[in-house]
């Protein structure tokens, strides 16, 4: 029977449990996207809470795909430095991290006036005001990732991550919702993901096979007419054909019903784990290793989602920015549910430019 705290392999990267921080946006990074000491210190801190797999927040692959402000970057040589004294300090805790690269598409914050946004087909809805990309756009996004996992494995990096979820560019091609193209990258789901198989070979392809790369796909947009989990699941044969190391699902776009933080109203332990009819799809079809993100706040969930092997491992997000020992504390033997009430409150210093942090654990530093 599987357990949380096992000794397991993603590829070749060894985890000392299946416990994982999934991608979420610090919104500390300096203003050039580089890596901050307040970041790294934050990851290091992660770290000695015992984690098995920290994946660190998106990187956008290029000047022009940043989507959101103090985003981190990997679009430059130069940034490499100060993501190598961040990494050195999660190793020497015993964690394995990856970095999400991705790039914003139609809802990037293109800073110059004369060049608009751009994403698999023209659409202007809410915060998506964009053109549709050329054939050769195509081709350097797909030559700007494989670079962007290039540094992250000089780096030091374990691994990366292609972010394929929240209407991020790739998931935007894979919707129909955004993606409206009748060439080799749109119509059929084949052709939808297209770009995400290329992207994958050309990494493949530029490095060591016992570099990690993994995917973060939505398992659900949530909105009508756009990506759904039978979608998920077929995307995820195509990705493990190709030789993906391992997936992770998540759901929602700002644009649907959900987002990818829902905020729980009840406090049961059915009230948790968002996605679990699509991890059951997932898990019918795909061998690969399951990541699974989503409302988990119970021990006792985790545990029950491991040994009957609806999961291959847990992903925690807001959980962690108000308890990042959270793990340490379930193994020491205290495994009362996390403190975390999903409120989203944490959202509002990131969007303020302070950086993520509880505002009720600050409040409580302030009062004592």
């Amino acid at each position: 029977m599987k357990q949380l705290f096992e000794r397991t392999k993603i590829n070749q990267m060894e985890l000392k449990n299946r416990f994982v921080r999934s991608a979420t946006w610090e919104g500390m990074a300096n203003s050039d996207g580089s890596c901050s000491e307040e970041l790294t210190y934050l990851l290091a801190n992660l770290a000695k809470g015992q984690l098995g797999l920290i994946i660190n927040s998106s990187a956008y692959i290029s000047q022009y795909g940043k989507g959101n402000i103090r985003e981190l970057g990997i679009y430059d040589d130069r940034l490499i430095d100060n993501y190598q004294k961040m990494v050195e300090k999660v190793h020497r805790e015993g964690s394995k991290i990856i970095l999400q690269i991705a790039h914003a598409g139609g809802r990037s914050l293109v800073q110059k006036k004369d060049i608009k946004p751009f994403g698999p087909s023209a659409i202007k809805v809410v915060d998506y005001d964009c053109r549709e990309m050329t054939v050769s756009e195509i081709f350097k996004t797909i030559k700007d990732f494989k670079y962007a996992a290039k540094r992250a494995k000089i780096a030091g990096f374990d691994g990366v991550q292609l972010h394929g979820a929240h209407a991020s560019l790739l998931s935007q091609f894979l919707s129909p919702y955004f993606n409206k193209r009748e060439d080799a990258y749109g119509g059929s789901l084949e052709n939808r993901a297209r770009i995400i198989l290329e992207i994958l070979q050309a990494i493949k392809s530029e490095l060591d096979r016992q570099f990690t790369v993994t995917i973060k796909l939505n398992s659900d947009d949530f909105i009508e007419g756009g990506f759904t989990p039978n979608e998920m699941v077929e995307v995820s044969v195509l990705l493990e054909k190709a030789g993906i190391d391992a997936v992770e699902i998540s759901g929602g776009t700002a644009l649907g019903k959900y987002s990818s933080s829902r905020i729980i109203k009840g406090d049961l332990q059915e009230d948790e784990v968002y996605y679990r009819d699509a991890a059951k799809l997932y898990k019918e079809r795909i061998s690969v290793p399951l990541i699974l993100v989503g409302g988990i706040r119970s021990y006792e969930v985790a545990q029950e989602l491991i040994e009957q092997e609806q999961t291959d491992y847990i992903s925690l997000c807001r959980p962690l920015i108000r308890e990042p020992n959270l793990i340490r504390r379930w193994q020491s033997g205290n495994t009362e549910k996390a403190t975390c009430i999903s409120c989203n409150k944490c959202f509002e210093p990131i969007r303020a430019g302070e950086g993520m942090h509880c505002i009720y654990e600050e409040r409580k530093k302030i009062s004592s």
